[in-house]
C-alpha cells in the first residue's frame, strides 16, 4: 500500500483531474474539428494543422524540455511521411521514463448522410461525444495530455518534485499504414527511448470496466485481380460458354472459407487463449447483426475474434448496378483484409494466401495479387512492474478490476517499438468501448470512460515517479 505522502499526492491528482476535465474535453473538441485524414486523397495541410495544435497544447503544460513537430521518410523512399509530434522531459534521481503513444490522424468520414451530426463538428449527447476521431484516437492524445496536466498540477499544489521521465510520440499516419514509423523511431531514438510504453489506441471491456490489451492479431491484406477476357462481350450471346471475371471471382473467393465461415486457407493457424465469457446476444448488440443472421466460425466467440484468423472482403472494383450493361465482365479486382492469430508470421501467412488463391483459380482464370500490406501480431509480457502498476491504477480509477483482453484488430507498429526498444515494457490501453464505432459513421466517445482513462494514466505516472529505473 502506498505511504501517506503518496496517498496525499494521489488525492491531489484526483482533484486536479476533476478540475481540468472540462478543459480537456474542450481541447478534444478543438482537435476533432480539424479533419486530419491521412489518406492520400485528402488535404495533408489538415494533418499538419492538427500536429501544430497538439504541439502547442504540450508546450503549454510547461513539463517538457523538448516539444517538436517532425517527419521522417517513408519506408523505402525519400518522400516524407505525415508530421508527428514529439516531446520529452528527462528523468532524474534514477526514475524510469514512460513513452506515451497515440495518433492524431483519423479515418475518412465517409458519407455525410450516414452521420446523425456532422463528422467534424463534435456533438455531445446522452453522455457521449460524436465525431470522427472523437474516440480513435484524438481521445488517446488528450488522455495523455490530460494525465500530464493533472500530474503537473498536483505536483505544484503539493510542492512535490517530478523525477520520472516522460516522452510523447503522437503519430500522424497510423490510419494510412504508419509508412514512416520505422524510420521515425530510428531517427528519434534518443528522444523516444523509455522503460515503459503506453500505446493508447485500444478499447475497454465495456463502459464501466477497464481493460488491458494483451494480444493483437496481425494483418495480411492485399488486392486480388481476376481476369478471364481481354475485352467485354455480350452476355446473351456468349454467357453459358465463356466464364466472366465476376463468376470466377465469386467461385475463387468462396474457397477461402469452410461452410461455417471459418478460414479454410492452409497455413492460417490459431492459438489457445483463455477468454472471458461473451455470448451471442452481446455480439449482436455490439455489431448490429440482423435478426436471423447467424454468427460464423467455431469455438468461443472471443476465441474467434482474438485467437483465430479471419478473412474479409472489404472492397470490389466492378461495374455498379446503375451502370450494369449486358456484358460479360472481363476483369474484377477485390480487396482482401486478413487477420492472423497472435504468434503467427505474416510473411508465411501471405505466402499461404497467395498459394491458395493461385491453386484455386477456377476455369484457368488469371489471378494477380498486388499491394500486400502485412502487420505483425503481438502478445504482451504481463510479468513486469508496469503491468502491475497500470492494473492497479485502472482498478483505483474505475473502482472495478480490469479485464485482460485480446483485440481482433491489428496495431502492427507495436512490433517495431519492440524491435527498437526491446527492454521496454509495452502497455496497450485505450479510451474506446464496444459502442464507439471507430472507423464507422457516428463514431463516439463515452465521456465517463474517458474521465476514468485520464485519471488512470495520471495515477500510473504518479506511481512510476516512485520507481527505480
Amino acid at each position: 500500500m502506498a505511504d501517506s505522502t503518496q496517498q496525499q499526492f494521489e488525492t491531489a491528482i484526483r482533484s486536479a483531474a476533476g478540475a481540468g476535465h472540462d478543459r480537456t474535453l474542450e481541447d478534444l473538441q478543438r482537435l476533432v474539428r480539424i479533419p486530419s485524414v491521412s489518406w492520400p486523397a485528402f488535404d495533408p495541410a489538415n494533418v499538419a494543422r492538427s500536429a501544430d495544435a497538439i504541439a502547442e497544447l504540450l508546450r503549454e503544460t510547461g513539463v517538457f524540455d523538448v516539444v517538436d513537430v517532425r517527419r521522417a521518410p517513408v519506408e523505402g523512399g525519400t518522400e516524407l511521411g505525415h508530421p508527428a509530434v514529439v516531446a520529452r522531459r528527462e528523468a532524474k534521481a534514477g526514475r524510469p521514463t514512460v513513452l506515451l503513444y497515440a495518433h492524431h490522424d483519423v479515418q475518412p468520414p465517409g458519407k455525410d448522410e450516414d452521420w446523425e451530426t456532422p463528422p467534424f463538428e463534435p456533438t455531445v449527447r446522452d453522455g457521449r461525444m460524436y465525431g470522427r476521431g472523437a474516440a480513435d484516437d484524438k481521445a488517446g492524445v488528450m488522455a495523455h495530455i490530460g494525465a500530464v496536466r493533472s500530474l503537473a498540477a498536483a505536483a505544484e499544489a503539493e510542492g512535490r518534485e517530478l523525477d520520472l521521465g516522460i516522452a510523447l510520440f503522437i503519430e500522424g499516419e497510423e490510419e494510412w499504414g504508419s509508412e514512416s514509423f520505422g524510420n521515425f523511431l530510428r531517427e528519434n531514438r534518443e528522444l523516444l527511448e523509455a522503460d515503459a510504453i503506453i500505446v493508447a489506441d485500444s478499447s475497454n471491456w465495456d463502459e464501466v470496466t477497464p481493460a488491458l490489451t494483451v494480444a493483437l492479431r496481425g494483418a495480411v491484406a492485399c488486392n486480388v485481380r481476376i481476369d478471364t477476357l481481354d475485352h467485354a462481350s455480350h452476355s446473351g450471346m456468349f454467357g453459358g460458354a465463356v466464364p466472366d471475371a465476376m463468376m470466377a471471382a465469386v467461385r475463387l473467393l468462396d474457397t477461402l472459407w469452410d461452410a461455417d465461415g471459418s478460414v479454410a486457407v492452409e497455413g492460417f493457424g490459431s492459438v489457445e487463449m483463455d477468454v472471458p465469457h461473451y455470448d451471442e446476444d452481446r455480439l449482436r448488440q455490439e455489431t448490429g447483426l440482423l435478426d436471423g443472421v447467424q454468427p460464423i466460425g467455431r469455438g468461443a466467440i472471443l476465441s474467434r475474434l482474438w485467437a483465430q484468423p479471419s478473412i474479409s472482403i472489404t472492397g470490389i472494383d466492378a461495374p455498379d448496378v446503375a451502370n450494369a450493361s449486358n456484358t460479360l465482365i472481363p476483369g474484377v479486382r477485390v480487396r482482401l483484409s486478413g487477420r492472423i492469430a497472435p504468434g503467427e508470421d505474416p510473411v508465411a501467412a501471405y505466402a499461404a494466401l497467395t498459394k491458395h488463391l493461385e491453386d484455386h483459380a477456377p476455369f484457368g482464370a488469371r489471378v494477380t495479387i498486388e499491394e500486400p500490406n502485412l502487420g505483425q501480431p503481438f502478445k504482451v509480457d504481463t510479468s513486469g512492474w508496469a503491468v502491475a502498476d497500470v492494473r492497479g491504477a485502472m482498478a483505483d480509477a474505475w473502482e472495478r478490476e480490469p479485464v485482460d483482453i485480446g483485440v481482433g484488430g491489428s496495431i502492427p507498429f507495436i512490433a517495431e517499438l519492440v524491435d527498437e526498444f526491446p527492454a521496454a515494457q509495452i502497455l496497450v490501453t485505450g479510451v474506446e468501448d464496444p459502442d464507439g464505432r471507430a472507423h464507422s459513421p457516428n463514431e463516439s466517445l463515452h465521456l465517463e470512460s474517458f474521465r476514468k482513462a485520464v485519471l488512470t494514466e495520471a495515477l500510473f505516472l504518479a506511481r512510476v515517479n516512485t520507481h527505480d529505473a
